[in-house]
């Protein structure tokens, strides 16, 4: 029997690699699977994980130090399952620090390496491009303009093949419940609402949550309300606002609010793509003096996806020190009202954002690439 091995170390990666799983499958029943995944990726295999992204998902470098230990055991159980069990490919899904050290391991073994959703070396860690060129048998991208940064560093196997975010907003678009049903069942008023969506990260929790409740203070005429992350306790939120949380339903909330405030990352897509307006913030420890060392290392203009997929500045980003409740307040202001020019001009930012991604599914496309690759023969 055919069998890969899939390393994905976060919820977000959870659910990517769970979709590719499942076309992977759909083409080659007889695929086996071990992984380092979630709960999406056991019910698309049909068992638990090797090991669980919750003993996995360390962010701030404070926070990897203290969990060193739990790393390091990890990635021992993980390579020595690649040896034992000399999968057919390894798929290695973002979360670069502990994959990039798979893709080395696996590739020495003579074993093909996809890294399916590659990490940000356009952004920064650019030095990184030379182990994925080393150890890589194909890199899928999940933005437009990543294979041509490739090109230009010698990568010829990156390719586009569509972007996740975008099919899985569609199909749940097609699915959503009305807003009065999405009040009703939160017990929230009917004042338009602004959805605060302060990551899914207890760091990203505390820098960001305290900033967005304070600007929300200021929109008395609107409910604020907060998206609960998987996995994160009620009494976190507790500790940096009184304001109501609805639980694994930020997508919903997002659909159905006239603004957000959204900490970056994914989440910032994912709204851009659902249709409501936004400010991107990011507040970290150090704010001022992280600022001015990112400005040196990143190698790009944005953070948030939005602005790097259009190339210009779509979404309003307050970052780091810039991240205060004058500044947000100032940058979501003129998006609160139908028909504001500033608006009207983000929606239509959206639109062009849609048209650059297109119209592909990256979890088909690349299913399909990988097993002609193995030469799996399915059925």
């Amino acid at each position: 029997m055919a069998r890969i091995f899939i390393s994905a170390g976060e919820a977000s990666g959870d659910l990517h690699a769970a979709r590719l799983m499942e076309e992977l499958r759909r083409r080659a029943p007889e695929i086996g699977f071990t992984f380092l995944g979630g709960d999406r990726m056991a019910a698309a295999a049909g068992h638990a994980p090797l090991i669980h992204y919750k003993q996995m998902a360390f962010m701030a470098f404070s926070e990897v130090l203290r969990n060193l230990p739990t790393i390091g055991r990890n990635l021992t159980v993980a390579k020595k399952v690649i040896d034992s069990e000399r999968p057919d490919a390894i798929i290695l899904v973002d979360y670069p620090g502990f994959n990039m050290k798979l893709a080395a391991h696996a590739a020495k073994r003579g074993i093909p390496v996809f890294y399916y959703i590659p990490p940000k070396v356009w952004a920064w860690k650019t030095y990184r491009v030379k182990a994925l060129k080393k150890y890589t048998s194909a890199i899928y991208c999940i933005l437009p303009f990543e294979p041509e940064f490739y090109r230009s560093h010698g990568v010829e196997t990156a390719v586009y093949s569509g972007n996740p975010s975008r099919e899985e907003v569609d199909g749940k678009m097609a699915t959503l419940c009305s807003r009065s049903e999405f009040i009703a069942a939160h017990n929230l008023t009917g004042r338009p609402m602004i959805a605060l969506v302060p990551g899914s990260r207890v760091g990203e929790i505390r820098n960001n949550l305290p900033i967005m409740t304070a600007v929300a203070a200021r929109h008395r005429d609107m409910q604020a309300v907060v998206a609960g992350a998987p996995g994160i306790d009620r009494s976190i939120y507790r500790r940096y606002t009184t304001l109501p949380v609805v639980d694994n339903e930020t997508f919903e909330l997002m659909a159905h609010s006239q603004v957000a405030l959204v900490t970056s990352g994914t989440a910032s897509l994912e709204c851009a793509l659902i249709g409501t307006p936004q400010v991107v913030l990011y507040r970290a420890n150090g704010s001022r003096f992280s600022y001015n060392l990112f400005k040196k290392i990143l190698k790009v203009s944005y953070v948030s996806l939005p602005n790097l997929i259009v190339d210009r500045g779509v979404v309003p980003e307050q970052l780091l020190h810039h991240c205060n409740v004058e500044e947000v307040d100032a940058a979501l202001a003129p998006l609160l009202d139908d028909g504001a020019p500033a608006r009207e001009a983000q929606l239509a930012g959206y639109r062009e954002m849609r048209g650059i991604l297109g119209a592909g599914d990256m979890a088909s496309t690349t299913a399909e690439e990988i097993i002609r690759r193995l030469s799996f023969n399915g059925g």
